[in-house]
């Protein structure tokens, strides 16, 4: 049997860390949970996780900055960006910097696993209620 993926994730509200990283385990195998964005780069760097999963908004460093960190330090892995906004343009930035995963957190019970399982095959998943809201070319 092969390894489970191996997950980061980030979320500075510990209830919802602890809820996202519980569902997780089942399917993958969650290396570290941490709060706040500087904690994150330290975890991917230190464990090259396959996945990294980052809210948006955290202390220290936004989920965005982060996760450009980390793919900018050679990363070979995918990220995964948590959020309870779904303006186009914030979907657009992360995509620009190379984020592979956009969930908002109304859906994250949902559609999470299947976020992880479609970046872990190299394509681009965006939550049904982001890409309503998106222009056609603008996720191309």
């Amino acid at each position: 049997m092969g390894h489970k993926p191996r997950i980061v994730l980030a979320d500075d509200h510990p209830a919802l860390l602890a809820e996202i990283s519980r569902r997780l385990a089942v399917d993958f195998d969650v290396l570290r949970a941490v709060g706040e964005g500087i904690a994150l780069v330290e975890a991917a760097s230190e464990l090259r996780p396959d996945v990294v999963i980052s809210d948006i908004n955290m202390p220290r460093m936004t989920g965005i900055e982060a996760c450009r960190r980390i793919l900018q330090q050679g990363f070979s892995g995918n990220a995964i960006l948590l959020s309870v906004y779904d303006e186009p343009e914030l979907v657009r930035t992360s995509l620009e910097a190379g984020i592979r995963g956009f969930v908002l957190k109304i859906d994250a019970a949902e559609e999470l696993i299947a976020a992880v399982q479609i970046v872990l095959i190299g394509h681009t998943y965006l939550s049904r209620r982001v890409l309503q809201r998106m222009d056609p070319v603008s996720v191309r």
